[in-house]
């Protein structure tokens, strides 16, 4: 542990981002897996879990957890997943 008191603070608010991070990043992972099995089993609510998917990406880089492109690249690829599979 550091010992000065402006880097203890530093370490905790790391802690803390990366915490908040890394579960943010678990729900994009969660909702894209999610719809990837929808569409493989012509499930119904497909579309729902796609439009989620998008929506737990767009939030990701809205609060800068995944950077723009990535998550560009992230929608891109699970909308040609998509439709090879329709």
């Amino acid at each position: 542990m550091a010992n000065i008191k402006a880097n203890q603070k530093d370490i905790l608010s790391n802690l803390k981002a990366n915490k908040r991070n890394s579960a943010i990043k678990s729900s994009v992972k969660t909702a894209i897996k999610k719809a990837k099995k929808a569409v493989e089993a012509k499930d119904k609510k497909a579309i729902e879990y796609i439009n989620n998917a998008h929506h737990e990406i767009d939030k990701a880089v809205s609060k800068g957890v995944l950077h723009q492109n990535n998550g560009a690249r992230k929608a891109s690829r699970l909308d040609a997943f998509v439709a090879k599979n329709k």
